[in-house]
């Protein structure tokens, strides 16, 4: 009887890529079902949260997170069988096939792998676009219309998923491209090359994102002139912070979510505020309603964590992020080569580059990428209390403490998180562990103007940014 260690090598690398995927899934499942479960069972605020949180407001909190729970475990449990069928069934090879009949179709053979690529690279997005899109409508006009956070029409989201389509295009496909080109002509040192390539689009793309991108989809005005204004401009200058400009960003006309983030490099740097993260300014507070903003635990792809400045050991995030980037692209100059891994997908007969890229680097480096994601997190959790103390070292404590009780609040943040879920998912520290490290300053909930205690969270953010980076590297 044939076992698993009589298999061919291509059959092992197959099925260990699978093993490992649903390995992954099954825990990160588990690790679902033990929040929900503290959904479930936490009926009652705190105690340590008794006089700032109300009851209405935490089961508010509950019974949203209950449902992003329940709807995030049907869409990944549709994901990972999407894709192991895409797998089984020779989705990939398929794919690049109809890929190759597109390219002939314009008089372009199997001679000219990289448009080849392309193609197969727009089929590809086009296909995940119209898979994901009705979970994406769903999340959006049941779930957060249901707790009144969507402000979107249907046309307005379809023109914006389209608009966000064709951008994506317009970006991935040049630089894919460039990449493949690189890594064909670069000979046996391309993986330096293609390296430095990525690490080059990576700066571009952080430097034009807020300029020349995000308006593409949100109106950016300058903040006006005022108390808010004047207090971030004295605390940049106080902590030699070069900020050069402070934008609202209309971000009220998709979600009364809020964000914001930092971007620039060197004595060139800015800061973008949602509109609805101010009362002043927020249009959801027109007819006399409370913004929402969001809550602390959720990430933004443009903000990265850092070391404190004045600390000399080790690396930042942009030093371990760039060598990170080398490390694989040296592993993949050495694996590419290794005709079984193509064989393993499906690919008996061609070996090409971008199919290679995505074998090793979305399967093949899976195991690496969850263990460097983790160590990642429990980084930046470290990040984030250290920027909570530079922010109580500036005496901000106090408006960051009631900052980040109004984002958990105004966001239905739930305060409570089974711990095991929340190490291995919080980049941010769950709200009670913060509140309890700055200590208990929470008389500044008096006051009632949520850009001033903004102020606090901002000089929080202000330590994270020194050494702000963009992550668009491929690995």
């Amino acid at each position: 009887m044939e076992t698993i260690l009589d298999l061919p090598i291509e059959n092992k690398i197959f099925y260990a890529v699978l093993v490992f995927s649903w390995t992954v899934y099954l825990w990160e499942a588990y690790l679902a079902y033990r929040q929900r479960r503290t959904y479930r069972s936490t009926m009652h605020v705190p105690q340590e949260l008794g006089k700032i949180m109300d009851t209405d407001t935490f089961e508010k909190s509950r019974l949203y997170q209950l449902d992003k729970s329940n709807f995030s475990f049907w869409s990944g449990l549709y994901s990972e069988t999407e894709g192991t069928l895409i797998l089984l069934l020779g989705g990939i090879p398929f794919l690049w096939k109809v890929a190759g009949t597109v390219t002939a179709r314009f008089g372009l053979g199997p001679d000219y792998e990289i448009f080849q690529s392309l193609s197969f690279l727009m089929l590809a997005t086009l296909f995940s676009a119209f898979t994901g899109l009705p979970w994406s409508i769903y999340n959006t006009f049941v779930i957060e219309e249901k707790h009144g956070f969507n402000q979107q029409t249907l046309g307005f989201f379809l023109k914006d998923a389209v608009k966000k389509f064709i951008v994506t295009q317009c970006i991935l496909l040049p630089v894919t491209s460039l990449l493949l080109y690189i890594i064909k002509i670069g000979g046996d040192f391309f993986f330096i090359y293609a390296w430095l390539f990525t690490l080059g689009v990576s700066l571009v793309l952080v430097t034009i994102y807020a300029d020349y991108i995000a308006p593409l989809f949100d109106k950016f005005t300058p903040l006006p002139e005022g108390e808010l204004k004047e207090e971030i401009e004295s605390m940049s200058k106080s902590i030699n912070f070069p900020l050069t400009k402070v934008y609202v960003v209309e971000g009220s006309k998709r979600s009364s979510h809020s964000n914001a983030y930092f971007y620039g490099f060197f004595k060139n740097k800015r800061i973008v505020l949602f509109d609805t993260l101010m009362e002043d300014y927020s249009p959801l507070n027109k007819d006399g309603e409370p913004e929402n903003v969001p809550a602390e635990e959720t990430d933004t792809p443009t903000e990265a964590k850092a070391k404190p400045k004045n600390k000399k050991q080790g690396c930042n995030n942009p030093e371990v992020l760039a060598m990170n980037s080398f490390l694989c692209f040296f592993l993949f100059a050495v694996l590419i080569g290794q005709k079984e891994l193509f064989i393993a997908f499906g690919f008996y007969d061609s070996q090409p580059t971008l199919i290679g890229l995505m074998i090793i680097f979305q399967f093949i480096f899976s195991p690496y990428n969850e263990v460097l994601s983790f160590c990642l997190t429990v980084l930046s959790r470290r990040f984030e209390f250290q920027a909570d103390a530079f922010a109580r070292g500036m005496g901000r404590a106090s408006e960051l403490y009631s900052a980040l009780i109004k984002l958990n609040k105004d966001n239905l943040g739930f305060p409570v998180a089974d711990w095991l879920f929340s190490m291995w998912h919080y980049s941010h520290p769950p709200l009670l562990e913060r509140l309890r490290a700055l200590g208990g300053t929470n008389k500044a909930l008096a006051s009632d103007n949520i850009g001033i205690h903004y102020l606090g969270y901002i000089s929080s953010h202000l330590f994270l940014t020194r050494f702000h980076f963009f992550n668009a590297l491929v690995c």
